[in-house]
């Protein structure tokens, strides 16, 4: 039988409890001798409480060579010291019950390619006090500690797979707590793990102030509300992350200045709860540079493309293109546009007498002027050689007038110093003009130019205004 009703101050309440208890239990007397091995530490041992019940042979169950159990060592009163040269550092004293002890150990030898047992060992006293022996309950914890392993091991992995990740990456648990921090992350921030893991005080990449980090942001559900406290870049969900957003910003706290590209996404327990967050961060300051460089590069080729490289006004080309834009919005909207065209007269002769560098830097002093004279909104242009034209949108034929006698003035007023050091005046011959309804670019441009060739033929140095004809 798996009970002895033997063991003092025991009843056949007691046995019955034992033999029914699913927790492995065994109870020696005070000569160590095994006065119950329940059911439960029948199937769990493997062996009959009759091969056990009257004998000192409970160690058989559990280990190779005869020693002590826990419980033979807590019914000698054996001091911790002594409990520890059996069990090391795998013991403790029991928080519920008075004067037991546990642990948890692996028995090599025990069942199947041994077993994790999880035992608790108690002295039994009687209604004097005394200890008249002892009871020890056992527990086979090996699938637990076989899925701690296995989380551990998991944990090991994921470990390792982020910290080989070039690319800086954190973790936060749900108290917003740094659980990884890689390599990547130390080179990219000067900050090693040792001093953020299992803390709230990190480095944030855009401000020394120590803000909340996107993954804070996101763990708190609150990163496309408060974003903007914090961030200076734009918020994007992330295309690829169910959950997650990115941002580029930059940061003058890092290395001298960086641009970042910055992801963060949950992390999802198995019910779909956010449990942490993972945040990854890019160094992307050469792409951001090469992006600026083909910028700049293509506004440049842009400009080129359109000015005219000795005076720096508009070129020809642009000047066509413009004007059509400009004539379709005066058709669309009814709305007035002047032209003035202006050639510089007897350039011929400054070329002749002082050669054509000379005379270019008669030409860019005469752009100078022209854009000195436009309002907001016109624009200027080197038509030919010596030619130029203004386009006044919003402007009818009598502003267009004004304009173009301001700057038949200011060239006559502004001496020109050659390089050689003489000085010459100069003069402008100008022909302005109004969009008439039904205009299209040549033949607004023609009345615009018959003008300056009327102005050259009255002598030069004069502004004619090719007024619209009048109405029936």
């Amino acid at each position: 039988m798996a009970y002895s009703p033997a063991v003092p101050g025991s009843n056949v309440g007691i046995a019955g409890f034992l033999e029914g208890n699913p927790v492995a239990t065994f109870i020696i007397d005070g000569d160590h001798r095994v006065t119950c091995w329940n059911k439960a530490c029948e199937m769990l041992t493997g062996i009959s409480a009759a091969a056990l019940i009257g004998t000192r042979g409970h160690w058989r169950a559990f280990y190779p060579t005869e020693r002590p159990v826990m419980v033979d060592l807590i019914l000698d009163g054996c001091k911790e010291s002594e409990i520890r040269y059996f069990y090391q550092d795998k013991f403790r004293r029991s928080e519920l019950i008075p004067g037991a002890f546990e642990a948890e150990d692996f028995f090599a030898d025990f069942g199947d390619g041994g077993r994790w047992l999880y035992f608790t060992a108690a002295p039994v006293f009687d209604a004097e006090g005394r200890i008249i022996g002892g009871i020890e309950t056992l527990q086979d914890i090996t699938e637990r500690r076989w899925a701690e392993a296995a989380l551990r091991e998991k944990e090991a992995f994921l470990a390792q797979v982020v910290d080989s990740n070039s690319v800086a990456t954190l973790v936060i648990d749900h108290e917003h707590r740094v659980t990884h921090w890689n390599r990547a992350c130390e080179k990219l921030t000067g900050v090693t793990a040792e001093n953020v893991l299992v803390t709230r005080d990190r480095w944030r990449p855009a401000h020394p102030e120590s803000p909340p980090s996107m993954a804070d942001l996101l763990l708190d559900g609150i990163i496309e509300t408060d974003f903007r406290r914090f961030y200076f870049g734009d918020l994007q969900k992330s295309a690829l992350v169910d959950g997650a957003f990115e941002t580029e910003e930059f940061c003058a706290d890092v290395g001298g200045g960086k641009w970042l590209f910055i992801t963060a996404a949950p992390l999802r327990n198995h019910d779909g709860n956010v449990i942490g967050a993972i945040e990854t961060i890019q160094d992307v300051t050469e792409r951001r540079k090469a992006e600026e460089s083909l910028r700049l590069s293509e506004e440049l080729y842009r400009k080129i493309s359109v000015t005219d490289g000795l005076t720096e006004l508009y070129n020809a080309r642009h000047f066509h293109a413009i004007l059509d834009q400009e004539l379709s919005r005066a058709a669309r909207y009814r709305r007035p546009l002047s032209l003035i065209i202006l050639d510089l007269d007897d350039f011929k002769r400054i070329n002749d007498n002082y050669g054509h560098a000379e005379g270019d830097l008669v030409l860019q002093i005469l752009s100078g002027i022209i854009q000195s004279c436009l309002r907001g909104g016109d624009t200027a242009y080197r038509y030919g050689g010596e030619e130029f034209a203004v386009l006044m949108p919003e402007a009818p034929v009598a502003a267009g007038a004004i304009l173009a006698e301001r700057l038949r003035q200011s060239v006559v007023e502004s001496a020109v110093t050659l390089g050689c050091g003489a000085i010459v005046h100069t003069s402008v011959s100008v022909g302005v003009t109004q969009y008439l309804p039904g205009d299209d670019a040549k033949s607004l441009f023609c009345r615009a130019d018959d003008g300056m060739y009327q102005a050259k033929r009255r002598g030069k140095n004069c502004v004619v205004i090719v007024e619209p004809p009048s109405g029936p």
